[in-house]
């Protein structure tokens, strides 16, 4: 389970959630700019890169805290072993897609860090760009390596920034599928922030819902996003 008390500001900006989320597989819905990004920073230790003007509060994950402050400062009482996907694919520019996915491996042999490499491709169907470099990717190609990469060191606390947004809808699906399914058998929970509602249907997730900042509903998909279902439902039946 992971819990949370966080309160941050970025210019104008204010972000304030205090929740648990229960769910193996939880997404956080809110159109642009409700502060999903900045949560999933928060959540994965970044803070720095939010440039936050001030944030508080505490994280914790199964009763480990991973995240706190003390005297104004975010401090890591311990490793962390959560891994962080966002939209646009960072990847080493300088190295095979073989050597990005094993970037995070170094301490494992290097036949066991081979097969982790190939199990992971396998996972997001990208096996056959094993020996080609970023640059040759296309943008969907570059977003499943880095969910390979980020998957690879087997992280206890996954978070997807949108980071299938260069997929099209049948193989974003069909990644998603695989992806939950390899997360539940590896206990892996899981944080998927989206504005597209049909994330949280397909995969029968958790829904926590943000607006401006603040968490305003939390609950299963079918209760939380009604009011998105019905708009849905009148936007396919007036085409």
């Amino acid at each position: 389970m992971l819990e949370l008390a966080l309160k941050a500001r970025r210019g104008s900006f204010h972000l304030e959630v205090e929740c648990r989320l229960a769910s193996d597989w939880t997404v956080v819905f809110g159109p642009s700019g409700a502060g999903k990004s900045t949560l999933l920073r928060l959540l994965a230790g970044l803070d720095k890169a939010v440039r936050s003007d001030a944030a508080t509060g505490k994280i914790s994950l199964d009763g480990q805290v991973l995240t706190e402050t003390a005297r104004g400062v975010w401090c890591k009482p311990g490793r962390r072993h959560t891994s962080l996907v966002a939209q646009q694919p960072s990847l080493f520019p300088h190295l095979s897609i073989e050597a990005n996915v094993a970037y995070g491996l170094g301490s494992l042999d290097s036949t066991i860090r081979a097969t982790r490499v190939a199990e992971m491709l396998e996972l997001v169907d990208a096996m056959d760009l094993i020996k080609r470099r970023p640059q040759d990717l296309s943008g969907g190609q570059a977003q499943r390596i880095a969910l390979a990469r980020a998957l690879a060191p087997g992280p206890r606390l996954l978070l997807l920034d949108e980071p299938f947004s260069a997929l099209d809808g049948i193989a974003s699906d069909a990644l998603i599928g695989r992806l939950q399914t390899w997360a539940r058998v590896n206990r892996v929970q899981t944080v998927l922030a989206t504005h597209d509602a049909t994330d949280a249907f397909s995969t029968g997730a958790e829904v926590a819902l943000l607006r401006e900042g603040r968490l305003v509903a939390q609950g299963p998909a079918t209760e939380v996003l009604q009011a998105e279902r019905e708009r849905i439902a009148l936007r396919l039946m007036s085409t």
